[in-house]
């Protein structure tokens, strides 16, 4: 879908901001990049659509290079999400969602459609939302319409600027599980940027990790936590479950112990989160132990979950 090669940005004073990376993106994926401040990943996200031009290399769409696309077809065809949600003030919220299916010359009934089925797609109302100004929504509501702005005119990709990061903790998390069960019913390819390992856990396919401009690792959750390529990684992912270290207990991840199921290895129930994760970085399920007694399991998912702050337990 989305392919990098031997990509490259530097800047006039000398300092590379992307130094050569390659990477590719399948259709339908969530992609997440993360990054400490300076490591490029924003830098990444805005090549895409050509906010920022490459120095050297090429990125390519379904196999055609960005630069032989017309700029403005380009970018109608991505969605692109920021922090600074950017909503036209004076305009109402139909207004600010049918932009680009008015530039893609849609016609006026199938544009009105469409912004009723989005604004019901992300739990707003039409009748109530549809024309309100940005400034009578909270900061939570003007980020859906932010999605569904990108939405809009249906592109094939899904480009996300830390689009929640303004966001209360809350409105945060209640986003980030709208937009999970959102992916679920579009399948868009969405490119997402964060600072947060939480998030990039709970939402990612799969997470890019960078530092200094180039790329250190990519994986599934999974990959990340259990085998990091080296100790950048190995701390850097860290920083998104030493938080939940203290008071961490298995009795809250236990799943049932399904009829002829053996354990791989045993666990106390008392095992701290570090004990637990250097388990599961060798064994894909424990039995979780207590006074003798096998009380249930514990898996690689259900501890991901748990670092990425989503505690529901897996449905079997």
């Amino acid at each position: 879908m989305i392919q990098f090669a031997n990509v490259s940005k530097q800047y006039p004073d000398g300092i590379y901001a992307v130094d050569s990376i390659n990477l590719h993106i399948e259709e339908g994926e969530f992609f997440v990049i993360i990054g400490p401040s300076g490591s490029g990943k924003t830098t990444v996200l805005k090549m895409i659509n050509r906010l920022i031009p490459l120095s050297d290399g090429t990125i390519s769409i379904n196999g055609k290079r960005i630069s032989d696309y017309d700029i403005h077809e380009l970018r109608w065809d991505i969605g692109y999400v920021l922090q600074q949600i950017a909503l036209f003030p004076h305009m109402t919220i139909a207004e600010n969602i049918a932009i680009v299916p008015e530039l893609k010359k849609w016609e006026q009934d199938k544009i009105q459609k469409r912004i009723d089925e989005l604004l019901e797609m992300v739990g707003l109302e039409p009748e109530i939302y549809r024309n309100r100004k940005p400034h009578e929504l909270s900061g939570g509501q003007q980020q859906r319409v932010g999605v569904t702005r990108a939405l809009a005119a249906n592109p094939p990709i899904i480009l996300m600027d830390e689009p929640f990061s303004a966001l209360d903790p809350l409105s945060k998390e209640k986003l980030q599980d709208d937009l999970i069960d959102l992916q679920q019913k579009i399948k868009k390819t969405i490119v997402f940027v964060t600072h947060d390992m939480k998030e990039a856990l709970k939402l990612g396919d799969r997470i890019c990790v960078m530092k200094d401009g180039e790329i250190v690792q990519i994986g599934s959750p999974n990959e990340l936590l259990f085998n990091p390529k080296n100790e950048f990684v190995r701390e850097f992912v860290g920083e998104g479950h030493r938080q939940i270290g203290e008071g961490f207990t298995l009795h809250n991840l236990l799943l049932p112990i399904s009829q002829g199921e053996d354990a791989e290895q045993i666990i106390s129930a008392s095992a701290s989160l570090d004990e637990t994760l250097s388990l599961l970085s060798q064994f894909d399920k424990l039995a979780v132990e207590e006074d003798g007694q096998i009380i249930g399991m514990v898996n690689r998912q259900a501890i991901i979950r748990r670092l990425a702050g989503n505690l529901q337990k897996e449905v079997k």
